[in-house]
């Protein structure tokens, strides 16, 4: 199904080499294109086409769509990563819900506020080829890996009661989180603060001390 999430607020900057400015606008076009469309659809004429060159242009930039795929998923889950270290840095010393709902903030917000680069992970990483999922797994697995621990540390605070496995409440939560690029517009009646806070509520009420 075709996205409509385009949040691309930061122009490439005047200061950037002209090598690397080529490079930066066609990321950009292309993850957007990667994201609207979908991996199939997105073709090395389309992504050309997208900041005006001949497609055989772009492989003076890069090797092949699948590298530009690559450098698109890595970009996204960079920009995860340091929106988990920047919320667990703010939420430091707070209890255990407060530190839940910045991280929860954290990821919606990498979402939704970064633009396609992160959205992707969620619309099209599913049908990328093996030889970029080999490159990709093991730098999606840490970022899963810093939740595992945030959530194993605060239950083993006795902050939180997760009687199973806290990998499964992972999951549940990474899928509520991920789920709304396909329906949430921030733009429309709740903002991200609202959506976080609802997603947060809802975890909590799960996994508290009763």
């Amino acid at each position: 199904m075709a996205r409509t999430l385009d949040i691309r607020k930061t122009p490439v900057s005047p200061q950037l080499p002209h090598q690397e400015a080529v490079r930066t606008r066609i990321l950009d076009q292309a993850a957007h294109l990667f994201l609207t469309i979908g991996y199939a659809e997105t073709t090395v004429r389309r992504m050309a086409g997208a900041v005006g060159m001949k497609a055989a242009s772009l492989y003076h930039h890069f090797g092949s769509k699948d590298e530009v795929f690559e450098s698109i998923l890595t970009r996204g889950i960079e920009v995860m990563v340091e929106s988990f270290d920047i919320a667990r840095s703010i939420s430091k010393g707070l209890n255990a819900k407060e530190q839940l709902r910045y991280h929860i903030r954290a990821h919606l917000g990498a979402l939704f506020e970064y633009g396609p680069y992160t959205a992707v992970h969620v619309s099209s990483f599913h049908f990328a080829p093996p030889i970029v999922k080999q490159q990709i797994v093991p730098i999606r697995d840490g970022y899963e890996a810093l939740w595992t621990s945030l959530l194993n540390d605060l239950n083993a605070n006795d902050q939180m009661s997760i009687p199973t496995s806290v990998a499964l409440h992972r999951l549940i939560l990474f899928g509520a989180m991920n789920s709304t690029i396909e329906w949430f517009d921030p733009n429309g009646d709740y903002s991200l603060d609202s959506l976080a806070n609802a997603i947060t509520d809802q975890f909590w009420e799960g996994v508290s001390p009763k």
